[in-house]
């Protein structure tokens, strides 16, 4: 075999862990609130996703939605998430902390590196809203981070593979680059073989209808669509084996 390529996949509860996991994926970083993008899901859920997977298990730490510069009281709660996390045997979280000017909060940075060692850290796509994506590589390195994920500075993945290639080629085995965003079975050979990344990160999400059989009419609960509450986002097991699969051929 030349080299395992490593799949994540990106979750949003305890049954997205197991349908990932029972799709051949090798890890995956669970997070709450998706229509925010993803904060840190409670201790509980950490707790049940640990009993019920085997695979890697990353905690996204993140406070709030919107942007990646925080309050001293954020910074306080990401330090105790991590702790957390750590105290219920996550293996690994992923972290991104930016100053105003959109350069790499490095302080903070390294603080939250250190306190969560010896679990794994992955700087998130914060990354993807730096000034300048090559120094903050750098620093990103220096901080001591095991993976960046990014989206090549494009919304997504396939837009900024020609970055996200630069970017494997100078970080070389310093850190590890996963491309992540709109990856699918579609697109995923093409990526792996153009830019070289050996580990992957999609969300494999579909969209369901809820059990609820009587739907309240004209009221919303602060989603983006008039139906919000009643369709949910589930864990795609198939989407998941079909992207293992390609990988696994590519590696072997």
């Amino acid at each position: 075999m030349k080299n395992q390529l490593i799949l994540e996949i990106c979750i949003y509860s305890v049954e997205g862990a197991i349908a990932a996991q029972e799709g051949g994926a090798n890890r995956v970083e669970l997070c709450d609130n998706l229509p925010e993008g993803g904060t840190t899901p409670s201790a509980a859920t950490i707790e049940l996703a640990r009993k019920e997977i085997s695979i890697d298990l990353n905690i996204i730490i993140r406070p709030r939605g919107g942007d990646f510069c925080y309050s001293e009281l954020e910074f306080q709660t990401m330090s105790r998430d991590i702790e957390v996390a750590k105290s219920l045997g996550a293996d690994g979280v992923v972290v991104g902390n930016l100053k105003t000017d959109g350069s790499i909060d490095i302080t903070r940075t390294k603080k939250l590196v250190e306190l969560a060692r010896p679990m794994s850290v992955t700087f998130h796509r914060a990354f993807d809203m730096t000034r300048d994506p090559f120094s903050s590589l750098e620093y990103i390195i220096e901080c001591g981070a095991n993976r960046i994920l990014t989206s090549g500075q494009s919304n997504t993945a396939t837009g900024g593979l020609e970055m996200i290639k630069k970017l494997v080629d100078i970080a070389g085995d310093r850190i590890i680059i996963m491309p992540g965003s709109g990856i699918n079975d579609r697109n995923i050979y093409d990526l792996a073989l153009k830019t070289g990344a050996s580990e992957f990160h999609m969300s494999a999400k579909k969209k369901v209808d809820g059990e609820m059989k009587y739907r309240k009419a004209g009221i919303n609960m602060g989603g983006k669509d008039d139906n919000n509450e009643y369709h949910k986002w589930i864990t795609n097991s198939e989407q998941v084996k079909k992207v293992s699969r390609i990988l696994a051929q590519i590696g072997s």
